[in-house]
């Protein structure tokens, strides 16, 4: 077997092989610049000592050398956040492929496997688990650990999510603000979500130090990870920061909202007295029992986003001005997302503009 790391600024090669007794030893050399000069190195070392009988590698499970790899190559290279997804990959791996060892894993195997974790996840989340697993074992055919790919040509399948509305028309949107109980932490996020067209994370990353009362604004400034923890983390973009302009209402509620919840004022508002934010699931599970009870349409989370700007868009609101509400990286983004909106507005404006012209002569 022969294995690359990176020591430093260099990278090291060591040949792991069995002496003439049958002992297994490793040979290493490092103090490589790039790892293709380490890969040279190792490739002219065994080509100049046939005798040398590697050790075959090929007998470690595929769920341990995956560990390894992202230890080696992803740990300190990627964010947190991602590398929580490579850990969350590696214990998908080891449910479905338990001890199986590299050498024994095969085309029709992977492909057998890969099924079986499409049965209970959607497609996305298939192809974002074939997609980290196929890059390390990429790895290992590099390494000349294996000798084929058997993740070659695999098919990726999903479980279809059940269609659901974007968004809300008018008078469920403003149904549901009248039911909402914005004294309790998950209602009073809908409502902001659905006044505000705030992002979720961007919501439960609030302080009472971002919410000015007297000038009625609310300042996006970081968001909170809810999915991992890693605590407060920043935006999605640089223009994600920003001021959001709010009603004497919601002003009105969110200032009976921080009596109830009196906290730190940089601890985020919607943290309850254990230190626990709801995650996604537990968001829009509250949403959807919400919804359920009202008999309204069911829309995630996120499509309270979509309703505030579809909303402010239809009822004049300049796209340049709910692009920046919503903190949109350029207005090309906010154009593309409610394009539908946009030509339904254009096709009214151009009625407009006729009836304009044709009274000229009149």
């Amino acid at each position: 077997m022969v294995s690359y790391r990176k020591r430093g600024n260099a990278w090291q090669y060591e040949i792991s092989y069995k002496d003439q007794n049958g002992k297994y030893k490793k040979l290493r050399k490092s103090g490589f610049l790039l790892k293709s000069e380490a890969i040279l190195a190792a490739s002219k070392v065994q080509t100049e000592h046939p005798n040398l009988s590697t050790v075959q590698s090929g007998s470690e499970s595929l769920v341990s050398y995956y560990k390894r790899w992202i230890q080696v190559y992803k740990q300190g290279a990627v964010t947190p956040i991602t590398y929580n997804k490579y850990q969350n990959t590696a214990k998908h791996a080891a449910e479905l492929f338990g001890d199986l060892k590299l050498r024994d894993l095969t085309k029709l195997l992977y492909q057998e496997r890969l099924n079986k974790f499409a049965e209970t996840h959607a497609r996305r989340t298939v192809s974002c688990f074939h997609k980290q697993l196929r890059a390390c074992i990429l790895e290992a055919l590099d390494e000349k650990i294996i000798t084929t790919d058997p993740t070659r040509k695999a098919v990726v399948t999903g479980r279809e999510r059940p269609k659901i509305a974007k968004a809300l028309n008018y008078d469920d949107w403003s149904k549901l603000l009248r039911h909402l109980d914005t004294s309790k932490i998950g209602e009073m996020s809908i409502y902001l979500a659905a006044v505000t067209g705030m992002r979720y994370g961007e919501i439960v990353g609030l302080t009472a130090n971002d919410i000015d009362l007297q000038s009625h604004l609310i300042s996006v400034n970081k968001a909170w990870d809810y999915k991992y923890k890693t605590g407060f983390m920043k935006t999605k973009t640089r223009s994600s920061i920003r001021d959001i302009a709010i009603d004497e209402q919601t002003t009105r509620l969110l200032q009976e909202f921080l009596t109830i919840h009196s906290t730190s004022p940089s601890r985020p508002i919607f943290m309850d007295s254990a230190g626990h934010i709801l995650v996604s699931a537990e968001i829009n599970k509250v949403l959807t029992e919400k919804l359920e009870s009202l008999n309204i349409p069911r829309i995630t989370f996120h499509g309270l986003r979509h309703t505030h700007a579809s909303i402010l868009l239809y009822k004049g609101v300049s796209v340049l001005s709910v692009s920046r509400r919503l903190g949109h990286s350029n207005i090309t983004t906010t154009q593309s997302t409610y394009l539908h909106i946009i030509k339904e507005l254009e096709s009214q404006d151009q009625d407009k503009i006729i009836s304009i012209l044709n009274n000229i002569s009149k």
